[in-house]
């Protein structure tokens, strides 16, 4: 009992006090404190009107189908737009169209025209063995070529590995020159801790 009263004598009323206004204002703070830290989540009717749900019963398109590979465009939307790709298009096949207009044969006969108002016969067989002369006479010269540049780099390397191997083996030298000087020196290190040991 003298305990109790003697620590009811030491509690200074100042202190007290300070913790209960503490303890106040802390519940105050939290019972009256902004309402919507502690409401419930916005159900889906008061969502503002531009906010679109995902309803997994409805079909979402991302593109709409434009033909081509799986019903949708085959022109990537990020990289140039639709609109150029298709007038290039037109006009790559606006170009072949007049090269073939231009250029081309509709049927054998006009394709036998064509060949016997060009080049006489005579001219094209010598034309082509000129070509075919030239174009083996072009491979000869690569393959001598080739077949020295081969014989170059082959004897480059027979020198570098010569040279290393002469390397190699003067660092072997030295090293074992080294191992043998470290090894006389341990020993004789050995031999001074030996006898000083005795002493």
């Amino acid at each position: 009992m003298k305990k109790a009263m003697t620590w009811l004598k030491n509690i200074r009323p100042l202190k007290v006090l300070t913790i209960f206004l503490a303890g106040i204002f802390l519940f105050l703070t939290q019972a009256c404190g902004a309402p919507g830290v502690a409401s419930q989540p916005p159900q889906p009717g008061s969502q503002a009107p531009n906010v679109e749900r995902y309803d997994s019963t409805k079909d979402y398109p991302l593109n709409p189908p434009a033909g081509g590979i799986n019903n949708f465009s085959d022109v990537d939307p990020r990289a140039i737009d639709e609109k150029t790709a298709n007038d290039r298009t037109e006009a790559l096949v606006k170009n072949a169209q007049k090269n073939i207009d231009q250029k081309g044969v509709n049927s054998p006969g006009e394709y036998i025209r064509n060949f016997k108002e060009g080049t006489p016969l005579g001219q094209r067989g010598k034309n082509l063995g000129e070509d075919i002369g030239s174009s083996v006479e072009e491979v000869g010269k690569g393959l001598v070529k080739g077949a020295q540049r081969g014989i170059e780099n082959i004897k480059g390397n027979t020198q570098n590995a010569a040279e290393d191997v002469t390397t190699n083996v003067q660092r072997g030298a030295e090293d074992a020159g080294k191992n043998v000087k470290r090894t006389a020196e341990d020993a004789g290190n050995a031999a001074k801790r030996t006898v000083r040991d005795v002493d």
